[in-house]
């Protein structure tokens, strides 16, 4: 059991320690011009919650010239969390632009 556990905080330490960001911010990049429009909060799985497990989900979103997403992918963070994530930004909406862009976004869980 122990073990179990320690194997789990492993990625946990990895990620806490070596992604410092803020909470729902996009990545500062000047190419990234598009707004969101209507962030999404991600449930924050009750595993996780009862572990106390935190850390940050890095995701590339694909957004339409409507401002929809229209693929989503994992970049980085815990297994644990990416789901959430994942399903939360699925539901973002950006303002609408000319064209189709990928947009980075980090996602941050802090029980």
């Amino acid at each position: 059991m122990l073990r179990r556990t320690a194997v789990a905080l492993v990625p946990l330490l990895f990620v806490t320690f070596s992604l410092r960001t803020h909470c729902f911010s996009q990545q500062d990049d000047p190419q990234n011009k598009r707004k969101v429009v209507n962030k999404v909060t991600p449930q924050y799985p009750a595993w996780a919650r009862t572990m106390n497990l935190r850390g940050t989900v890095k995701v590339e979103a694909l957004v339409s010239s409507e401002g929809r997403v229209t693929k989503v992918n994992v970049k980085g963070g815990h297994p644990v969390l990416a789901q959430a994530a994942l399903n939360a930004v699925r539901e973002w909406k950006w303002e609408p632009a000319g064209h189709e862009s990928t947009e980075p976004v980090e996602v941050k869980f802090d029980p």
